[in-house]
């Protein structure tokens, strides 16, 4: 074929080529198109297991109804509010996965399945977790009060044991940065508390809260599941959270020296090698009759490696973070399948309902004081300790993992509890999620002091350096979350 012909050819060709679709509709397409493509390719694969009732086709339909889920909750946006949470959705279609009859039969998911891509989702956060925290602004006793209440609570109304009133009270205790992080930068955005770096305060603190609440949970789990006496029990919870921190340190030691700075494509590397590392400690902690050792390694290796890469952490955040995309509509999918609402006990849900509103008042209480000489004003202290009520990803990356521990043991009581542990882990997601994003946008504008250009030009030499600083740690604050 000549040149002349070519041209021909290709010109024949464009006159017939059709617009290009966009926009909406070229998005909704291509997502219809991704979905059926990966169902398409697991179904080559596996096929059994992708017919109804097969494990496959039960997880890939619950993650493209969560993802939908969280799309559509994401969509509802009042004026001058932050959207929604997504995380809702995604919860809430696996509620309804769960509880619409001939669908429970169809999208069926084994426990032991559900329980490792939970165990997965959790080592990803803790690893998110450990890359974000910022050693100069923990505040290590913001939360110890509201724990206890929520487990002194949870003992005398609820009938839990001492040990797993403690479990509840510190999975309900951790704040969560899903909710609180998008509405703090929102308020930022508009200029609203940064004089003083309330967004920045709130937004670093808030991974050294949930750090110390993970801590804390899976040492608590591990005095709960022991079958020795007592003070053997918590020599084991002592040992697990010195074993588990000594063996993060050497790992996150061995992550700073491997792969070393001059190999090609280091991030990739150094992202690998991180994930791998946590999904084996959270699992391999489980195989050794340590379980709660795997939590805080992960976090103390995240934590280690970080601080040895120091700027460098950002991409390798960036990619955690994008495997956190993935896994966070199955966790809040399989979290929300969990729970059979005609199973639920109502007395158990309105009583976990009073010991988390008990405990989210002594929280509230309690934060006003602790930021009573920080310099801040009326407003501002209680806009900080309004801030402070979202529950949802913590909760759900740990609220049923003392569920899946009373499974394997066969006992039954234990599974009891453990159920009421994520039941009322799912209804804290659920209430204070929502609200607390419409108190965090209602509030902040009201209570918080704008700080605007003019002021802003005003200002010293000295102070503008200082808010340069200021902005570069939320931009990597906001690259983490």
């Amino acid at each position: 074929m000549t040149m002349l012909d070519c041209s021909s050819c290709c010109s024949w060709v464009s006159r017939l080529r059709c617009p290009r679709p966009h926009g909406f509709v070229a998005h909704v397409i291509t997502k219809v198109c991704l979905g059926a493509l990966l169902f398409g390719v697991v179904w080559s694969i596996a096929e059994k297991e992708c017919y109804p009732g097969g494990n496959l086709f039960g997880i890939i339909i619950l993650f493209l109804c969560a993802v939908s889920g969280g799309k559509l909750v994401g969509l509802i946006q009042l004026p001058t509010l932050p959207p929604f949470p997504p995380l809702l959705g995604m919860l809430l279609a696996g509620l309804v996965l769960r509880n619409v009859p001939y669908v429970t039969e169809a999208v069926h998911i084994d426990q032991a399945w559900s329980a490792a891509l939970r165990n997965v989702a959790l080592a990803i956060i803790l690893t998110r977790a450990g890359l974000g925290l910022d050693p100069l602004a923990l505040r290590r006793l913001k939360g110890v009060c509201v724990r206890l209440a929520v487990a002194v609570m949870s003992h005398f109304l609820m009938g839990l044991p001492w040990v797993w009133g403690f479990v509840l009270g510190f999975v309900l205790s951790a704040v969560s940065p899903a909710v609180v992080v998008p509405s703090m930068l929102l308020l930022q955005k508009d200029g609203y508390g940064v004089e003083k770096g309330i967004p920045t305060l709130l937004m670093a603190a808030g991974s050294f809260d949930d750090i110390l609440a993970i801590t804390a949970f899976t040492t608590s789990l591990g005095v709960a599941f022991a079958s020795d006496s007592t003070w053997l029990n918590v020599l084991k919870g002592v040992l697990e959270v010195v074993g588990g921190s000594a063996a993060g340190l050497l790992l996150g030691l061995f992550i700073c020296f491997f792969p070393s700075p001059d190999q090609e494509e280091l991030v990739l590397r150094r992202s690998a090698m991180l994930l791998g590392l946590s999904v084996f400690a959270v699992f391999g902690s489980h195989v050794a009759g340590f379980s709660g050792a795997g939590g805080l390694c992960t976090l103390v290796m995240a934590f280690i490696a970080a601080l040895s890469w120091g700027a460098e952490k950002a991409p390798v955040a960036a990619v955690v973070g994008r495997f956190w995309d993935i896994f966070q509509p199955l966790l809040f999918g399989l979290v929300g399948a969990e729970i059979t609402v005609s199973t639920l006990d109502p007395n158990t849900v309105g009583l976990g309902m009073a010991c988390l509103g008990t405990g989210l008042v002594v929280r509230v209480l309690f934060t006003f004081l602790m930021v009573f000489f920080g310099g801040f004003n009326t407003k501002e202290k209680l806009f900080i300790s309004v801030a402070w009520l979202p529950k949802a990803t913590v909760q759900a990356a740990i609220g049923s993992k003392a569920l899946d521990m009373a499974r394997v043991s066969g006992d039954e009581v234990l599974v009891k509890y453990g159920l009421d542990v994520l039941t009322v882990a799912v209804l804290a997601i659920l209430t204070t999620a929502p609200i607390g994003a419409l108190g965090i946008g209602l509030a902040g504008p009201r209570l918080l002091t704008r700080h605007t250009e003019d002021t802003h030009a005003d200002r010293k030499e000295g102070d503008l350096e200082a808010d340069t600083e200021t902005q570069q740690k939320d931009m990597v604050t906001e690259s983490k979350l």
